[in-house]
């Protein structure tokens, strides 16, 4: 049924979940989350707020702050990004000093919370959800640490975890499992698009009432047809890139061990032939993302490539 089909978060990120009458849905996705009631109070101004056709390929972000005064971030990451957990470590640094006036107590300082979507593979491991956090455990007693402070003659208690930002981090392509949780059942339509008809998971009720792809006019559909084909297309651009230099770097590798007969060259030559076969296919992933029109700055985050080196493409 046409009814049923409904808009890709990303886009839905950027484009709906900004306004005020549908906070519920990006609300239902924090509460399930944080394991506590969210509840939006403003959406704050943050790099990827503007809506113009050259960032599409830019992740997209929400920065809220909810009713307890946390500033809450919300990262979606269509492709591999390097320095990304550098990135999401300034942006939660960012977070807090923007939201801190000169002259402030430190007590203002407000806990920030730094939860990213990746459709894209970061690390090993077995899991589709992590979460971290910067805590004080005892080396020897495992404990953990409380720290007691003197402020106006009054005794304040504040844990670590209390203060510090906390990191989610949901790897998307490890969720491959039937939805029985409300957890799993945003993971479900966060990577597939699906929401179950009978849904009672935060949020997801109202994502099926305002996120259908048939409820937008023809311009949006065709803009949001636009960029679903723009991601497949980079996707492809990237996987087959990073697979023609694999298989380039290994064939030199081989070819180059064999001519010197030798062990030490045949490991040497593979080590060597796959650094270059891997080069080589990140210049052409730069060349199909510059044909493409991406921006000048994804490109370079996308690639490590720097400027003069893409500019010479």
């Amino acid at each position: 049924m046409e009814k049923d089909r409904y808009i890709r978060f990303d886009w839905a990120v950027k484009r709906l979940l900004r306004d005020k009458a549908n906070f519920g849905v990006l609300e239902g996705l924090l509460t399930v989350l944080l394991g506590k009631e969210i509840h939006i109070m403003e959406i704050l101004e943050s790099e990827s707020n503007q809506q113009c056709d050259n960032d599409k390929f830019n992740r997209v972000d929400i920065k809220a702050r909810n009713s307890e005064g946390e500033i809450i971030i919300v990262e979606v990451q269509v492709t591999r990004e390097l320095y990304f957990l550098e990135r999401i470590l300034y942006g939660a640094a960012k977070a807090i000093t923007e939201h801190i006036k000169l002259g402030n107590l430190y007590s203002e300082v407000k806990k920030v919370y730094s939860i990213s979507i990746l459709y894209f593979d970061i690390g090993k491991g077995d899991d589709y959800l992590y979460h971290g956090q910067n805590t004080f455990t005892g080396v020897h007693t495992g404990d953990r640490l409380q720290v007691t402070v003197k402020e106006k003659d009054a005794l304040v208690r504040r844990l670590p975890s209390e203060i510090f930002p906390e990191y989610f981090l949901i790897r998307l392509n490890e969720f491959n499992q039937v939805a029985t949780t409300p957890l799993e059942e945003w993971l479900d339509y966060l990577k597939n698009d699906h929401i179950r008809p009978d849904t009672t998971a935060p949020g997801l009720k109202e994502a099926r009432e305002k996120l259908i792809y048939y409820s937008m006019d023809a311009s949006e559909r065709a803009a949001y047809d636009r960029h679903v084909d723009a991601i497949m297309i980079q996707n492809d651009v990237l996987g087959t890139a990073k697979f023609e230099g694999l298989v380039e770097g290994r064939a030199e590798g081989r070819a180059e061990g064999r001519e010197e007969g030798k062990v030490e060259g045949r490991v040497e030559g593979r080590a060597e032939g796959l650094v270059e076969g891997k080069l080589k296919g990140i210049v052409e992933v730069a060349r199909n993302l510059k044909k493409l029109g991406v921006p000048l700055d994804s490109i370079i985050r996308s690639t490590g490539l720097t400027n003069e080196e893409i500019e010479q493409l």
